[in-house]
Parts: structure tokens; C-alpha cells; sequence
């Protein structure tokens, strides 16, 4: 239960190690055969938003970068 309470604890979304690390349980756990039948499809949900959330962050970090590095090559770094 814990994982899926990360979110909503601090009221906003989770930090990508902690995305991550939930993801990880969560699989970890379905691959292990831990997840009640009647559980699995809320836990393959919610991977998919974990797995969303990260890509997303992966893309708003990587536009960051080269805004960043575009500056300092106009600026003749």
C-alpha cells in the first residue's frame, strides 16, 4: 500500500527516484506472483501512470538541458 501513497501524501507528484522505485515494486511484485487477481489491474494502472510520469520528466529535463546549452553557445561559450 505504501507505493501507492507516495502521491498522495505530499499532494503533488512524485520525484523521479520515487516514481521509480514504486514502478519497481510494483513489478517486482507481479512478477513474484504477489498481487491478488482482484488487485492486478489497479497495480498494472498504476505503473502506467508511473511509467507516463517519468517519461515525462525525462522530457521536460532533457528540454531543460538544451535550453541550457543553447545558451551558452549563443552566449560563445
Amino acid at each position: 500500500m505504501q507505493e501507492e501513497q507516495i502521491e498522495q501524501v505530499s499532494g503533488e507528484e512524485p520525484r523521479y527516484a520515487e516514481a521509480i522505485q514504486e514502478l519497481e515494486t510494483i513489478l517486482d511484485k507481479i512478477e513474484n506472483d504477489e498481487v491478488d487477481l482482484d488487485d492486478l489491474g489497479a497495480k498494472v494502472e498504476r505503473a502506467a501512470v508511473l511509467i507516463q510520469l517519468c517519461r515525462q520528466k525525462i522530457e521536460r529535463t532533457e528540454f531543460q538541458v538544451k535550453k541550457i546549452v543553447e545558451s551558452l553557445e549563443g552566449q560563445g561559450a
